[in-house]
């Protein structure tokens, strides 16, 4: 089963990274300027990771695919590392899908 973790960044926001069932991170946040906000957009992937539309699967500019989630109100609220090809893009979309809905929440605060 997949985990959601919140962590505090050096400048003091809050993040949260997606984490599959191997330890692997599938989604990260953008930096928060309180938990509740953070817990928030944890709530707000879960929901929005049904909706195959929400996914933007994009190109870097060095030609490695990857991914952003949206809300419905276009903000980004998560994003993928750099993929090797679109198949394994696809997998990690499918991944954030399946592991996002009833994934645990842990803190890693210190």
């Amino acid at each position: 089963m997949g985990s959601f973790v919140i962590s505090k960044r050096k400048n003091g926001e809050f993040q949260f990274v997606l984490k599959a069932g191997n330890g692997q991170v599938i989604l990260s946040s953008e930096g928060y300027t309180t938990k509740a906000a953070c817990e928030n957009g944890i709530e707000s992937v879960r929901k929005n990771a049904q909706v195959d539309a929400r996914f933007d699967r994009l190109e870097a500019k060095n030609g490695k695919p990857y991914f952003n989630l949206k809300a419905t109100n276009g903000q980004i609220i998560g994003n993928s590392e750099m993929y090797e090809s679109v198949a394994a893009r696809d997998n990690g979309i499918a991944s954030v899908a399946k592991n996002a809905p009833d994934a645990t929440v842990k803190e890693e605060l210190e």
